[in-house]
């Protein structure tokens, strides 16, 4: 994919200067955005530890009352920009994955490539969520464990799905579903920090392999290598 292709995080549109007429909510609602994609933006290129308040004020182009109205902290502002999105990435695995018939491998790949391929679009979020977010402290890993909970719901779905398809599979391990998402996690993780995140769909083939093995045994029988 070439950068003009890349979903970046937005840059900062500050609202009319003067006498404007936006209701009050509009006014907060334009700031909120503007300072958790001001924040994203900034942890992305220097990191979380890096970045200040009065940067992300700077850069988002509104006061620091207005910051302090919406946000407690530098934390809170983080958090806040790193689970915005999290709903509409859900949403376009389910949405892939509605395309696979019965078949719950077939829902894998799909959903695989399209989760791989929606952060690949989103390098400066990816770098923020997968590197940035667990060096923000207690609260932070928090927040991204809590996150996890659509997902290990997931699998567990597709582990059920797997043996009404074959009732021959044995019942699931409890840990399988966290061992996943972990792993993928952590997978996803090390090739944004090494430079990588323009090319996670490339990976699709080997962590929907991981996936089936987990979930159904590495003797599934499914042979070849799917594509993203």
């Amino acid at each position: 994919m070439s950068r003009h292709e890349q979903k970046e995080i937005p840059a900062v549109r500050p609202l009319p200067r003067g006498r404007h007429g936006l209701s009050p909510d509009t006014v907060r609602d334009s700031q909120r955005e503007r300072l958790v994609e001001a924040m994203l933006r900034l942890v992305a290129r220097r990191g979380y530890a890096a970045t200040s308040v009065p940067d992300v004020i700077a850069a988002a182009r509104v006061s620091r009352n207005a910051f302090y109205a919406q946000f407690a902290d530098k934390e809170a502002c983080f958090l806040a920009g790193c689970e915005r999105d999290l709903p509409e990435m859900i949403d376009s695995i389910y949405t892939a994955a509605s395309g696979a018939g019965d078949r719950w491998s077939e829902a894998l790949r799909l959903g695989m490539a399209a989760y791989l391929r929606w952060w690949q679009e989103r390098p400066e979020y990816a770098q923020a969520y997968f590197v940035e977010l667990p060096r923000a402290g207690e609260r932070a890993v928090e927040q991204r464990d809590a996150a996890y909970r659509p997902f290990l719901d997931m699998f567990g779905a597709l582990a059920a799905r797997a043996r009404l398809e074959d009732p021959s599979l044995p019942p699931l391990r409890a840990a399988v579903p966290r061992l996943i998402v972990y792993g993928i996690t952590e997978f996803i993780a090390s090739e944004v920090r090494e430079g990588r995140a323009a090319t996670l769909t490339s990976s699709a083939g080997d962590l929907y392999h991981y996936t089936v093995a987990l979930l159904a045994g590495p003797d599934h029988g499914i042979a070849t290598t799917p594509s993203a």
